[in-house]
């Protein structure tokens, strides 16, 4: 009598579920070893299909989910290399576990190649095979938890929201909706705080790589003596303190979209060398002889006129041709005022939703002299600097509306425009974040969003000014 399993695929009874159940597709030709499998792979909690050949084990693939396939590399009909090739298609997240004879370990470094888990070779134990299950399902909890992480981090920073109807704002909307789904580079210029890192996720969002990695880096913010390891990776021993091998932020960022904040603050030696990247598709890691190849879309940010820096022989001209495929302009926010409403509802709803909920409309949110203050002022610090109101206003306010009480002293005492500068305004808030920051100038820098350089480069400019004067 023939055995049915050699008929069509069989399925055990289900044991009961646990965090480590896995559901196995087992295929071999050998009987005795689907008896075996059948029997002992439900008793380490798993539930097991078993296939006499490789064509039905394809069939099952095509109508149901597994976690692992457990296959021989020698069977009629169909060989074990063809089925993995066909699991990583129909299936690309079932695991593939190769079973082999002594004189087929090639075949299974093959296997490997083709993306294979791992393989054991026949006979093998029990014990084996139990231990490299744990590994299976430990790689599945993984994935599960890091698509976990991903959905948390969607829910917390939400989709990217470019906020405004100002004309100048559905022109750069209008422009990132076209360049997005592009693989070109692009940069983003704009005064600080404009909003060119949301620009930035938001032509990542747009793109066919927005599953992929957003990774974004400050430039300014790279110790100089660091860069191009923290970029580009380091081998260990490459220097003092390289006690590992570790990627860098293009490797991390492979697939998806690296984000150069601040461009212009990178040193000539690493331009060069970023230059050669983004020409040849290809990274080495400092100390290493050996070049990578990654697949990375570059957006890149700038709040200093490199035109001008290109003039003054600090940035490379042909650089700049490789970066600005596109270039986005944002406007400063005195020059959309009439967005201003809009955004400070926006901002205002993430710290006191529940209050903003009940408003009907924009004087249900803000006293008639609050809104019009917020409407005349210069904004030096453009968005970032209304999102530090706000956040004020929300902490200090019991209810709606915001009155002038709930505004910082420095919004309440402060003219709008009054006659100054829009350096004398910029000093201004740099003079305050120094003071706030009790004169520790790299925390200063991270509150207003520049780079260190950028901020003694002010202050010196500043000295430089009034010794003139």
């Amino acid at each position: 009598m023939k055995n049915p399993l050699q008929k069509q695929p069989s399925s055990t009874s289900k044991p009961a579920a646990n965090s480590d159940s896995l559901r196995i597709l087992f295929a071999d030709d050998e009987t005795s070893l689907q008896e075996l499998i059948a029997k002992e792979l439900p008793r380490m909690g798993h539930t097991v299909t078993v296939c006499p050949d490789g064509i039905q084990a394809v069939q099952a693939l095509t109508e149901n989910a597994y976690d692992c396939l457990l296959v021989d590399l020698d069977m009629p009909g169909m060989h074990g290399i063809e089925v993995i090739q066909k699991c990583k298609e129909i299936s690309p997240e079932t695991e593939a576990i190769v079973l082999t004879g002594k004189g087929s370990t090639d075949t299974a470094v093959s296997a490997l190649r083709l993306g294979a888990f791992d393989y054991l070779q026949k006979p093998c134990r029990l014990v084996e095979l139990k231990t490299l299950l744990g590994r299976v399902a430990a790689k599945r909890e993984l994935n599960h938890q890091v698509q976990s992480l991903k959905l948390r981090l969607h829910r917390v920073e939400g989709q990217p929201t470019m906020i405004g109807n100002h004309p100048s704002m559905q022109r750069v909307k209008a422009l990132i909706q076209k360049i997005a789904p592009t693989q070109s580079t692009v940069l983003i210029c704009g005064e600080t705080g404009t909003g060119k890192e949301l620009a930035a996720r938001s032509v990542h969002e747009m793109s066919d790589r927005a599953d992929k990695p957003f990774v974004p880096v400050n430039c300014g913010a790279l110790p100089e003596t660091l860069i191009e390891s923290e970029l580009f990776g380091h081998r260990k021993g490459a220097f003092t303190g390289a006690e590992e091998n570790r990627k860098g932020l293009f490797e991390v960022a492979n697939g998806g979209t690296l984000f150069l904040d601040e461009i212009g603050e990178l040193p000539k030696a690493t331009q060069a060398t970023l230059l050669r990247v983004l020409e040849s598709g290809e990274i080495k890691r400092v100390g290493d002889s050996e070049s990578l190849t990654v697949d990375v879309r570059i957006v890149c940010a700038t709040h200093r006129d490199l035109n001008k820096m290109i003039s003054d022989g600090e940035f490379r001209e042909d650089l700049m041709y490789r970066i600005n495929t596109f270039e986005v302009t944002l406007p400063p926010l005195r020059e959309r005022n009439s967005d201003i409403p809009e955004l400070a509802c926006h901002l205002l709803s993430g710290h006191q939703p529940a209050l903003m909920k009940r408003a009907k409309s924009i004087n249900d949110v803000f006293e008639a002299p609050v809104l019009e203050k917020l409407m005349t002022h210069s904004w030096p610090g453009n968005i970032r600097e209304l999102a530090n109101v706000i956040e004020y206003a929300a902490i200090i306010c019991d209810k709606l509306p915001i009155g002038a009480a709930d505004l910082p002293q420095s919004m309440s005492q402060q003219p709008a425009n009054a006659g100054r500068s829009l350096r004398e305004m910029e000093m201004e808030s740099i003079w305050a974040a120094l003071d706030a920051c009790n004169g520790n100038k790299t925390a200063a820098a991270q509150q207003l969003g520049i780079s260190i350089k950028t901020l003694y480069n002010k202050l010196n400019a500043e000295i430089t000014s009034k010794k003139a004067g």
